[in-house]
């Protein structure tokens, strides 16, 4: 059953999106293949002469890639147990036992085991769900976040295309939770695998509760709540401004609820094992377990369920077998918008706080590691022009900001003073995370590799 009849764009909405629905084969031009550009050249030229641009298509394990690779990457659990990695196939039995509940004690459950939004900013979900379920309203949303658009990560497409089952279970109780009885999952236009057998497990679903699947068509920007429901409603996806949240007035101005795929995936375990259990894994103010995905210079390229605590470099040597060739000369995480870890601070252990104190962050888990074959001049023309092409360009900063960073490193027309006062201007006044995440990206180029970034300048 449809819940939402997304209205079809219209020509100044739909030139927003970088592709339409097509079966035609996609060549990913993504931080990770770029970063790994050498190991197929002739692909990755293909790539760059693309009518659009595509800058992630899930399959960041074997970068260089394109859409008609079929390939599976490693998948294995690196925690005292798994927890988004425990199958539950068509099993709905967390949800029964949420049920048997009152919608406020499973608020106080999600606030109680300490999960924080797996979807980048790492909000404390609990408080997301209880600020929903105060709402009076008689209709509410919950949608699924999985337009996965970090180059580099693939997390929500090894969930969706494994055990999509579980993200519906994790979605049902919360808004069993919070008072919602429509679901939406907003699904990156470029999984289509995903798309199918999500569509399968709905029809298998044999619970009292309405899921739709609407489609993206191809823009990063959609990774942000609020232009995501812009998108759902057949507007064109710019970020809205904030206050109000969308857990007051969201879609269609209704109450909703928006938690990316992850995060939503990890609510089952936490209903059936309780969250003093799951509290009982991690460290410090990062609690439980996090899916990281490695890029295809690693010697094993794959998906990995490490505990919050564990030293990067232990991801990167150990569970990830270090790079496959080659030195490392620093890793992206949750990016590319986000810092630089240089190989001298790799023992930083992996938490929320402590990324964010090396000028780092947790974002969405990718981990793109890059060697001594691209510079760190290529590396920040890469990312400032992903993050140009990608801007809604609706506030200034970003809209302005990215085309003269772009336009500088091509032409050596910036002094250092200017290119810092571009960049504190956007990591000030953007409206969004792709703005104040290039100012985070370009801060930890400075920081860390000052010495080759001064060559950008006159």
């Amino acid at each position: 059953m449809r819940l939402v009849q997304r209205i079809p764009p219209e020509a100044p909405i739909d030139s927003f999106y970088h592709h339409p629905e097509s079966n035609q084969e996609m060549i990913c031009q993504g931080t990770a293949c770029f970063v790994a550009r050498g190991l197929n050249p002739r692909l990755w030229e293909q790539a760059c002469f693309q009518e659009k641009r595509v800058y992630c298509l899930g399959r960041c394990y074997a970068a260089p890639s394109r859409s008609s690779d079929e390939s599976l990457p490693i998948v294995e659990v690196h925690s005292r147990c798994a927890v988004v990695m425990e199958r539950i196939g068509p099993s709905y039995e967390a949800l029964w036992m949420a049920r048997s509940r009152t919608p406020g004690r499973i608020v106080e459950d999600i606030e109680a085991s300490e999960l924080r939004g797996r979807g980048g900013a790492g909000f404390p979900t609990g408080r997301k769900w209880r600020a929903v379920h105060r709402q009076p309203s008689h209709i509410k949303y919950v949608v699924a976040n999985a337009d996965e658009g970090d180059p580099g990560a693939f997390i929500d497409r090894i969930i969706m295309e494994d055990d999509p089952h579980r993200l519906l279970a994790g979605m049902a109780i919360a808004a069993y939770a919070v008072g919602a009885s429509k679901g939406i999952i907003y699904l990156r236009a470029e999984y289509t695998r995903a798309h199918d057998i999500l569509q399968k497990a709905i029809n298998e679903a044999r619970v009292d509760f309405e899921f739709q699947i609407v489609r993206g068509h191809g823009s990063y920007v959609c990774g942000e709540e609020t232009a995501m429901l812009n998108s759902i409603e057949g507007k064109r996806p710019e970020v809205r401004t904030r206050p109000p949240y969308p857990t007051e007035s969201g879609l269609f101005g209704r109450p909703t609820l928006v938690n990316n795929v992850e995060t939503f995936a990890t609510v089952p375990w936490i209903i059936q094992h309780g969250p003093e259990t799951y509290r009982a894994l991690g460290f410090s103010k990062s609690r439980g377990t996090k899916l990281v995905s490695l890029n295809s210079l690693f010697g094993r390229p794959g998906l990995y369920e490490i505990e919050f605590g564990i030293p990067v470099r232990r991801i990167c040597e150990e569970i990830g077998g270090g790079l496959k060739n080659g030195s490392l000369r620093g890793v992206i995480v949750g990016g590319p918008l986000a810092g630089i870890i240089p190989p001298s601070l790799l023992d930083t252990p992996f938490g929320f706080e402590e990324l964010q104190g090396i000028g780092a962050a947790v974002g969405h888990g990718g981990i793109v590691a890059f060697d001594e074959s691209t510079s760190i001049r290529e590396l920040v023309e890469h990312v400032l022009s992903f993050a140009a092409y990608e801007s809604c360009g609706k506030c200034t900063p970003c809209r302005i900001g990215n085309a003269a960073l772009v336009r500088s490193l091509q032409d050596r027309s910036l002094k250092r003073s200017q290119w810092d006062e571009i960049i504190s201007a956007m990591a000030r006044t953007s409206l969004c995370g792709l703005g104040t995440g290039v100012a985070e990206f370009a801060q930890s180029v400075s920081r860390y590799y000052g010495k080759e970034l001064a060559s950008c300048f006159r």
